[in-house]
């Protein structure tokens, strides 16, 4: 019989995939950063100040989630994977119904304001020895900021 072992990237897509489902999906499970996360993987896009290290990662989610506790995104596209990389098209957004939130690069929000965010982005994600040791996304944080009344348009 033929064998089925998996490719390098099919195995880095399925890792990616779970990833993006725990940690991003609907429902977070945070036990999933200390499962395919490197010790000091790197999280960084656009809106927020990059965060490294699980304890860093975990408080980042923690609080986003607080703040807007429908938050969820989800892929757009297939996953593509070349060699230790894997690149994912996504959209997603949440509803800012809890306390006060100030990671956001440019502003805060006070508690509570009920604006909505929907955006969508590309992330690259690298993964080393079956752990996950970057992901860095390009979002379109403009509109996620305009949504959320902290950046005005032209």
């Amino acid at each position: 019989m033929e064998n089925q072992k998996q490719s390098k990237e099919e195995v880095n897509k399925s890792i990616v995939g779970r990833w993006f489902t725990n940690f991003w999906g609907p429902t977070c499970d945070l036990s999933i950063v200390d499962e395919l996360a490197a010790p000091d993987m790197l999280l960084r896009y656009s809106l927020h100040e990059p965060r490294k290290g699980h304890d860093d990662i975990k408080a980042f989610m923690s609080d986003f989630r607080a703040a807007f506790p429908n938050l969820n995104f989800w892929g757009a596209a297939d996953l593509i994977a070349e060699g230790d990389y894997v690149v994912g098209r996504w959209e997603g957004g949440g509803t800012h119904t809890g306390p006060a939130f100030s990671d956001f690069l440019v502003g805060s929000l006070p508690a509570s304001t009920g604006k909505k965010m929907h955006f969508t982005g590309t992330t690259v994600l690298k993964i080393v020895n079956g752990k996950i040791v970057e992901e860095i996304g390009l979002d379109d944080g403009v509109t996620a900021l305009q949504q959320l009344g902290l950046f005005k348009a032209a």
